[in-house]
């Protein structure tokens, strides 16, 4: 399973890349949304998912039953979600607002509006 997951982050990290290096602003905007979830992906595998109990302690034990979980990492990717959100919303709102002044959404374009 753990080679399953590097190879998926290996192919969204690429394909993220190849996409905010491209000239169109759309596909700098879809490479950001691949370049978050390549890194949701990647928190959550260094996470360790297991199958197996939740991570809470039952009535009477010290520590949690094995194998559990790391709560953290599924905390973090939480938060990631949420600031990513709001990255992809200001980036698109900046997407919007490009194309409405120039016209275009090709990266040459917007050189020509630089004082």
């Amino acid at each position: 399973m753990a080679i399953l997951f590097c190879v998926v982050v290996g192919f969204l990290y690429a394909a993220a890349l190849y996409m905010l290096l491209s000239r169109s602003v759309v596909k700098l905007l879809m490479g950001l949304i691949l370049l978050s979830h390549a890194t949701n992906l990647l928190i959550f595998s260094a996470g360790r998912p297991v199958r197996g109990g939740v991570p809470l302690v039952p009535p009477g034990a010290a520590a949690p039953s094995q194998p559990f979980p790391d709560p953290l990492a599924q905390a973090m990717i939480l938060t990631a979600i949420v600031i990513s959100f709001g990255v992809l919303a200001f980036a698109l709102v900046l997407v919007y607002r490009c194309h409405a002044a120039t016209g275009s959404d090709d990266v040459d374009e917007l050189r020509n509006t630089e004082l």
